[in-house]
Formats: structure tokens, C-alpha cells, sequence
């Protein structure tokens, strides 16, 4: 008796044991689960999501990418999922309805930029801002994903996404003006793999009603600074919250204080074909975003 009592003692602290052991690791696994960060949340953020929202009501949209952990380099980008944010906020405050993306794939680049394409009806105002690493190819310049296989240039057209091909697919939707912020101009981890390759960006075609600022000018490269935020990107934000009032205002006073704060190491470009005036930024002096309204 005394030894089936023993038995069954045992075997019940062994079965509670193990009873105890799951519940642990059931803990943990939920605790694991409820902080872990999937890649739709990491890579897609509207502002619906980030700051109550104006989503499908403003007739301005855009859509924020930031790309810093690239496999085929020696350490991830400090500033462009920050930029990204930082950016997304602003243009949240300013009435955009807005699509923030880090770290993207090509398939995520392209299911967002149809999205933006669906959602940008007749005469909208969109904007595309894209920082990470970005390629010129046949005289096109392609935002790069972080899956990108590249060891030849052909593989840049073929992984890369055009900011080209995204501008014309906002023209087919019919969108009205449209702003682009390419803060790419780096060196890339690809360069030493192509025998013949132009640094920097090409020009971006500013054509139909666009606008254009891009960190540096074509073929030129740019270092990153310490901090939080690239140069760029902080005077965009800074001439943005002042009364710079027009989209093409707040892209020059951010060209001059880029090249006044690096001492005219950078100089960013700006292109514009725009033909109506775009308010951009929490300033007093708005105009409306069209002429003569």
C-alpha cells in the first residue's frame, strides 16, 4: 500500500511538473505572441491606425517608405524608417492619408503603389517619399527593396521599382499634382559588383503636374550624418512647419538650408512641372490647392 501510495505520488508531481512546465511555456509563448511585431503590421501603417484619421476624405494621399535593413549590407540605415515616421505625422496633421511602410519588399512596394493608384481618384494630391537605397538604370532611377537579389544591373530592373514607373501610374488614375522626396543618393552595397556604374541617382522626370526633390544632384552621393533624422528630411520638417505655405516653397527653402547646413557638400534638386499651387504644412499662410480657389 505504502509503496503504490509512493507511486502515485510521484507520478502525480511528475504529470504537475510537466503540467507546470506547459503553462510556462504557454506563458511565454503568449507574452512572445502579443509583442511580437508581424511583417504586415512592421510594413504597412495608415493613418488610420497611426493617428485617428481622414482616410478617404481628404483627396490627398501618401504613401512613406523606409528601408534600412538591407541583406547585402554591412549594417542597417539609421534614419529612413525614423524619416519615414517622422514624415508620416506631419503629413497626418496636414490632412494626407497616409500609407507608412519600413523595410519593403517588391511585392509590398507594388501592392501599396496599386493601392495608392485605386484610392487617388481625379485631380488628388499624392506624395511618395522614399528613403533607403536606390539605383540608376538605362537612365531611370529604382527604389530598391530589402529582398533585391543584385549582382548585375539588369537585376536593378528587374528587382528595383522605378519612381518613374510609380509617377505614371498615379497619371493613369488621373491624380492631380504630385510630390516625390527621394532621400536615396548613397552608396549602395551593390556598386562594386557592376563594371560600369554610374553613382547617385539619374534625374527624376518631373513631367505632368509632378514635383521633385531629390537629396542630391544626378550622379552625385551623400553621407549620412549622426542622429535621428537625415538632413534632408530635418529641413523638410523644419520649413514644413513653418509658413512656407506651397508645396514648391517648402522643396526650395529645404534644397537652401540641406546645402547651407552641410556647408555645400549636399545640395538637393528640386524639378517641378507643377501647375497649380499645393498648401503643404501646418504654416498660417495656406493657400488653396488650386489656383484661384
Amino acid at each position: 500500500m505504502g509503496v503504490w501510495q509512493f507511486g502515485v505520488s510521484r507520478h502525480t508531481l511528475i504529470l504537475g511538473a510537466a503540467v507546470f512546465a506547459g503553462l510556462v511555456s504557454l506563458g511565454i509563448g503568449a507574452h512572445a505572441a502579443l509583442n511580437k511585431v508581424t511583417p504586415e503590421q512592421s510594413q504597412s501603417l495608415s493613418s488610420e491606425t497611426a493617428a485617428g484619421s481622414v482616410a478617404g476624405k481628404s483627396g490627398r494621399f501618401a504613401l512613406l517608405i523606409g528601408n534600412a535593413h538591407y541583406p547585402d549590407a554591412n549594417s542597417p540605415l539609421a534614419h529612413p524608417v525614423n524619416d519615414a515616421r517622422a514624415l508620416a505625422t506631419a503629413l497626418h496633421n496636414d490632412g494626407f492619408d497616409v500609407d507608412l511602410m519600413a523595410n519593403a519588399t517588391r511585392g509590398d512596394i507594388v501592392r501599396a503603389v496599386e493601392q495608392l493608384k485605386a484610392k487617388a481618384g481625379r485631380d488628388a494630391v499624392v506624395m511618395l517619399y522614399f528613403g533607403g537605397y536606390a539605383v540608376q538604370s538605362a537612365g531611370e532611377s529604382f527604389m530598391i527593396p530589402v529582398d533585391a537579389t543584385i549582382w548585375k544591373e539588369a537585376d536593378v530592373r528587374r528587382d528595383g521599382v522605378s519612381i518613374e514607373w510609380v509617377l505614371s501610374e498615379m497619371r493613369e488614375a488621373g491624380a492631380g499634382a504630385k510630390l516625390v522626396v527621394v532621400d536615396a543618393s548613397r552608396r549602395n552595397p551593390y556598386e562594386r559588383r557592376f563594371r560600369a556604374y554610374s553613382r547617385g541617382l539619374a534625374p527624376i522626370n518631373a513631367a505632368d503636374n509632378a514635383l521633385v526633390l531629390s537629396s542630391a544632384a544626378p550622379d552625385k552621393l551623400v553621407e549620412d550624418i549622426k542622429g535621428e533624422h537625415s538632413v534632408l528630411v530635418t529641413e523638410l520638417l523644419d520649413n514644413m512647419n513653418s509658413s512656407a505655405a506651397t508645396a514648391e516653397r517648402v522643396f526650395d527653402r529645404t534644397r537652401a538650408g540641406v546645402s547651407q547646413a552641410t556647408d555645400g557638400a549636399q545640395v538637393p534638386t528640386v524639378s517641378s512641372s507643377l501647375v497649380e499651387d499645393v498648401r503643404l504644412g501646418s504654416g498660417p499662410a495656406h493657400l488653396s490647392e488650386r489656383v484661384g480657389e
